[in-house]
């Protein structure tokens, strides 16, 4: 993932409760009181760690892998953004090295190997420093039943929405039918399973619509619009997601709502790909979102500076 040059620094904005407990650094090792964290230069000094872990990813690197991490983690760059999350520096460490200590490939997950898990844990972190007193949707039925949340559905039948997506099937017939559809038109749609419960915030609607129509404009005829394979997950469905392999963080963007997945290599069939990635790391670059690379699907998160601005736009676009 290319650097971006640019970086909103750290923006006012709620956060998350986490279940581990804060620890901060000494206060000799914290940046000065008021100092902003980096976001362009904790990107970067991620980027260069990632490189070193790949170097490191096999069984018997287990220990000089630790001691990388232990060193790298405490440089200033990355210090000063880990210690202004919920957990602080010494919570993520530890979170970290309990997540690779436990990790085990799945066929078909979204964590192919050690590498990729570290960079979605880190690169997650600037979510969680951005929205940390933002309360977390904790069961499916909060995610049903919230009034921040909007139903897609009854947007998309009124065509109001400039993106795609798709349901998971909630019977064993209609997970029938869809391998079948698979099987028939391979590539027709991407390979993802759809959002559980179809509702977002109108914040990220209105993005999401934003970046849809910026799309559609820079893209060939033919290609198909903007696909969101995720949306607004409970932690109960993080943790499943969690047992089954995948990259699923906890405490999440997604489960506080202010996060989304895209799908992004499905579109290198129709010449597609270069230019949604660049309109993502542009917008990363203007400090409008976070991004992280989770593989065939890249997970955006909304920064609090933007969310007035995009209020204001899903309400001129609905007509509220």
């Amino acid at each position: 993932m290319r650097v971006p040059n640019r970086s909103p620094g750290r923006q006012p904005g709620p956060a998350v409760a986490s279940t581990t407990p804060t620890r901060r650094l000494p206060s000799g090792d914290r940046p000065a009181e008021g100092a902003r964290p980096d976001l362009a230069a904790y990107r970067s000094a991620v980027a260069e760690l990632l490189v070193e872990v790949g170097a490191l990813a096999d069984t018997p690197s287990t220990t000089a892998r630790q001691v990388l991490l232990d060193q790298r983690l405490r440089e200033p760059a990355i210090a000063a953004v880990l210690d202004a999350t919920p957990q602080g520096l010494v919570g993520a460490r530890e979170t970290l090295l309990l997540e690779l200590a436990r990790h085990q490939p799945a066929a078909g997950a979204s964590t192919p190997d050690l590498t990729a898990l570290v960079r979605v844990h880190l690169l997650s972190r600037v979510d969680a420093l951005w929205w940390r007193d933002t309360p977390t949707l904790l069961t499916d039925e909060q995610v049903r039943t919230s009034i921040d949340l909007v139903d897609l559905e009854w947007l998309r039948r009124r065509g109001l929405l400039g993106f795609r997506y798709r349901e998971q099937p909630a019977t064993t017939l209609g997970r029938g039918w869809r391998t079948v559809r698979r099987l028939v038109r391979p590539g027709a749609a991407p390979p993802t399973e759809g959002l559980l419960i179809p509702r977002a915030r109108r914040e990220m609607i209105a993005l999401l619509n934003d970046l849809a129509r910026e799309f559609a404009a820079v893209s060939r005829p033919g290609t198909p619009p903007l696909w969101v394979t995720s949306l607004t997950r409970s932690a109960e469905h993080q943790h499943r997601l969690r047992r089954r392999g995948h990259a699923a963080v906890v405490p999440s963007g997604h489960s506080q709502g202010w996060a989304a997945d895209v799908e992004l290599d499905w579109y290198g069939r129709f010449g597609a790909r270069a230019a949604l990635a660049g309109l993502l790391l542009a917008r990363q670059d203007t400090g409008e979102i976070n991004l992280v690379d989770e593989g065939h699907a890249w997970h955006l998160c909304l920064a609090p500076g933007a969310r007035r601005r995009f209020r204001r736009a899903y309400e001129a676009e609905m007509g509220v």
